[in-house]
């Protein structure tokens, strides 16, 4: 009984010890003229326990005490945190050449290779040759007109999504994120496979589930980012396996596609972003890019183009059920330009749908997709501010803040797309203090193509039908802090809610795509 209670005693002093030491190496290591930091900083934890779920209201908050940029402490690392539009535009804007890598994090350099792809790779030559062959690619496919073009394919796309969506009118309110996911997938299948899956495809709706599901753990996992010797706790790091298993289902998918690709190459007549991809390697002789890079960057794709625009959908459909002045203000654009019999809209419409096209920013600003946007680093130490940034410190842009900032946005928390107009009913094309898409050199690769799928699918769906939420249906919540989970670089989603579509049938909205 003695030993055993000497043994626990020692055990604690042991952990007692590890945690005085690591906390004093910390605090001997840290810069002295980093940015202010909030007080409420335990040991080893850092400010974690005062984040709480809802991490981008406490960061914004905390912009009123100690200003534009300060910092946190993330477990046992600093993060230097950019607070409103000017702040996160001079880092990322006007000190472009310091704040554009990435720094270390254990969670993503598993689903990026280790930087391997696009979005979590560090900034130096060899990012500089992805992003570079993959934006020719989508320039590429951007102007082909006519079939087989990026907007035929996504109207075409758009064409099934309602008739799925019909199968299913007055029907028991559905969650309809499953339709909305198939969909927005099979545009980046269009896109970087030249084919799209049937919504009951097995092996389709498998990947769209791994996928999600990747998403998901990505979040979830990111205790092992600032505790990464969690990985090796059993229990603990379930997780982690998840993480590893399911990227390597997505990767081996793709190596397959890429595989078929190869084999039935012709330079001369690229089919889609794979071959162009290939045929980029191919050409250009002596690089850093590889077909590995190719597996890591459609995985990109995937990942970030499937759940950000689903998501940007997702919050349209539930602004549009909450503020239904706003979702007929758009059916009446839509029908008054369209006309009653035409199916899907196209881009060359977006001019003469000014308010259609406000309301969409407006779901962009309200719910900023990414509240945290992923993280920068500094290559090298750094002054900004008067203040010295070490060189691989954390730099974390709170979009949410600029987004819901009272000096660009008055009455920020109100759903009005008439920001987004001039005095002549125009659109604002580039309003200040609007980060949708991040700003700077790690700007989302994939922008023009999310505009162009949530502008033909949401008002695809607005034009064939009108969505309420059931009788008796508890009105989903729109809180800040009912945004579910946010981690730096994850999606802000919202729980699950049930609504209804009315209008068309299926017959009707066949009958309105033929006469296209």
């Amino acid at each position: 009984m003695f030993a055993a209670l000497l043994s626990e005693v020692s055990i604690r002093s042991i952990a007692l010890f590890w945690v005085i030491f690591l906390t004093l190496l910390v605090f001997l290591k840290r810069r002295k003229n980093l940015p202010p930091s909030p007080s409420g900083s335990w040991p080893v934890v850092g400010h974690l326990l005062s984040l709480g779920r809802a991490p981008h209201l406490k960061l914004t908050e905390w912009r009123k005490q100690y200003g534009d940029v300060y910092t946190v402490r993330m477990g046992m690392e600093d993060v230097v945190v950019l607070n409103g539009y000017r702040a996160i535009k001079e880092a990322l804007v006007d000190y472009k050449d310091a704040f554009s890598s990435r720094p270390n994090n254990y969670v993503l350099n598993i689903v990026s290779g280790s930087g391997k792809n696009i979005a979590f790779s560090k900034f130096n030559q060899a990012y500089k040759e992805k992003r570079k062959f993959a934006y020719s690619a989508l320039r590429q496919l951007g102007m082909r007109m006519g079939p087989g073009s990026m907007e035929e394919n996504i109207r075409d796309e758009a064409r099934q999504l309602c008739l799925k969506l019909s199968e299913q009118r007055d029907a028991q309110p559905r969650d309809i994120a499953d339709n909305l996911t198939v969909s927005v997938a099979n545009i980046i299948c269009s896109m970087v496979f030249g084919k799209r899956y049937d919504y009951d495809d097995e092996k389709f709706l498998e990947l769209s589930k791994i996928v999600n599901t990747l998403v998901a753990q990505v979040g979830s996992s990111q205790l092992m980012s600032v505790f990464p010797y969690l990985r090796f706790i059993p229990g603990v790091n379930s997780s982690n396996r998840i993480l590893v298993e399911f990227t390597n289902e997505v990767l081996a998918f793709l190596r397959q596609e890429i595989t078929r690709h190869r084999e039935t190459l012709d330079h001369d007549n690229p089919r889609d972003f794979i071959d162009l991809l290939l045929i980029e390697l191919q050409t250009h002789g002596k690089t850093d890019f590889t077909e590995e890079n190719i597996e890591w960057i459609l995985q990109d794709l995937f990942i970030a183009g499937t759940e950000t625009t689903v998501t940007t959908l997702q919050w349209g459909l539930l602004y549009m059920v909450l503020c239904p002045e706003e979702q007929q203000k758009v059916q009446a654009e839509l029908d008054s330009v369209l006309g009653t019999d035409h199916g899907v809209p196209t881009l060359a419409h977006r001019s003469q749908l000014p308010y259609t096209e406000a309301t969409i920013m407006e779901i962009q600003r309200i719910r900023a997709i990414f509240p945290l946007n992923l993280p920068h680093a500094p290559n090298e130490d750094t002054t900004f501010r008067g203040y010295d940034i070490p060189a691989g410190t954390q730099i974390l842009p709170n979009l949410w803040s600029a987004n819901m900032d009272p000096e660009f946005w008055p009455d920020p928390a109100k759903f009005d797309p008439r920001r987004f107009l001039d005095s002549d009913g125009k659109v604002v094309t580039r309003p200040e203090s609007f980060l949708p898409f991040s700003t700077g050199r790690r700007v989302c690769l994939g922008e023009q193509l999310a505009k162009m799928s949530l502008f033909l699918l949401f008002n695809s769906m607005l034009k064939h039908f009108t969505f309420k939420l059931p009788e008796g249906a508890t009105i989903p919540s729109t809180d800040g802090q009912k945004i579910k989970d946010i981690k730096p670089g994850t999606t802000g989603t919202h729980d699950p809610f049930g609504i209804r579509s009315q209008s068309s049938s299926k017959d009707e909205v066949r009958n309105k795509q033929e006469s296209l």
